[in-house]
């Protein structure tokens, strides 16, 4: 098996996309509290956090997780999508 073989398999990609998307946030809160431009946190995490949800969706998925999880964190990434949504239309 080949190592991206294998990450799919394990589902470890989600993982490591999780990590990715982690650290973006980390960084762009760093960058907004040194110098205070870029996104607040609380929309800065409400900007994330769907596709965090549809990541752990997806690990689920790959691992062959009860479906009744795949679910949850679908209806996860759809209240965090809605979310955002009424921040950004809020403005």
């Amino acid at each position: 098996m080949t190592l991206l073989g294998d990450l799919f398999e394990s589902g470890r990609i989600a993982d490591l996309i999780i990590a990715l998307t982690v650290a973006e946030g980390l960084v762009l809160w760093l960058i907004y509290a040194a110098k205070g431009w870029g996104l607040r946190p609380a929309r800065l995490a409400m900007m994330l956090l769907p596709g965090i949800f549809l990541l752990l969706a997806l690990r689920l998925a790959l691992t062959g997780a009860w479906w009744g999880w795949i679910a949850a964190m679908l209806a996860g990434a759809l209240v965090a999508h809605l979310g955002d949504l009424a921040l950004r239309l809020s403005r």
